[in-house]
């Protein structure tokens, strides 16, 4: 899994649209080895970006746990805590 793309189900409050876009938009951009599409390829680029978003949100509505929630300010601050021991501050 590409680094940057982080897990989006089950935290309070829930994975937003932005959030979903843009880890769909890393998606494409990995799988296309696109940061920018050229213009021939733009409209191609952005239907696929699209069309990610709209399979991630049926998949995220779909999925069911019996687990608690995570909270998101947790999560960032263990995240934060591994980066400042593994890059110093």
């Amino acid at each position: 899994m590409c680094r940057n793309i982080k897990p989006l189900f089950n935290f309070e409050p829930p994975a937003t649209r932005n959030e979903i876009h843009d880890a769909a938009l890393q998606f494409v951009r990995k799988i296309s080895g696109y940061s920018a599409p050229s213009k021939t390829n733009e409209a191609a680029f952005h239907e696929a970006v699209e069309d990610i978003e709209k399979v991630m949100r049926k998949l995220l509505n779909s999925l069911d746990t019996n687990a608690p929630p995570k909270d998101r300010e947790v999560v960032a601050a263990k995240a934060r805590e591994r980066s400042r021991l593994r890059f110093g501050t």
